[in-house]
């Protein structure tokens, strides 16, 4: 529910009630009035026999109907208006329901999408751990054949070199020694 909303409820609802409370007003006010008509046409015994009198109470009386009709008016007016903001609140609170499990669906999503990622990225990585399983094999496979062919390389080549070539020896003197020494110094 966003804040505006919860301002217009909480405003409809203050006028609503301020509403009713002129309402109950006025319904004071027409049975206050209608009791003293009352007392004054059963109190007053005269009323009949002195016409300014009674010419005076049929004004007031008239008087009296006018305010009531126009009391009634308003409050025909204000029953409306309340209806209508009824209306308007119970629309506000669909809405208001509406929204608030729009925001739990959508706080369940969310937290269901760091599962939702990590299965996904397992989903793409099988492959990709299975390529690099297969070509770790190979590499150590051809490691070993690299191996192989090495040593029988070097088998070979010892092997050939003590029959094919002689190479010659020369005799150790003093003087090449020194020259050795000299070197290595």
């Amino acid at each position: 529910m966003s804040q505006t909303d919860t301002s217009t409820i909480q405003a409809l609802s203050t006028e609503v009630s301020k509403l009713r409370q002129e309402l109950q007003l006025r319904d004071q006010l027409v049975q206050q009035l209608s009791q003293e008509l009352f007392r004054l046409v059963k109190g007053n015994a005269n009323f009949m026999s002195q016409p300014d009198l009674s010419e005076r109470y049929l004004t007031q009386v008239q008087e009296l109907r006018e305010q009531l009709q126009a009391v009634e008016q308003q409050v025909t007016f204000y029953q409306e208006q309340i209806s209508a903001r009824d209306t308007e609140i119970y629309q506000l609170r669909q809405s208001v329901q509406e929204l608030t499990d729009r925001s739990r669906m959508l706080e369940q999503v969310v937290q269901e999408l760091p599962q939702i990622y990590r299965r996904k990225f397992e989903e793409r990585m099988a492959p990709v751990r299975e390529k690099v399983a297969m070509l770790q094999r190979e590499n150590r496979q051809l490691q070993a054949e690299v191996q192989s062919v090495s040593y029988r390389l070097a088998l070979k080549t010892r092997t050939s070199s003590h029959s094919g070539i002689d190479l010659p020896n020369f005799p150790r003197t003093a003087s090449s020694q020194s020259n050795i020494s000299t070197q290595n110094a």
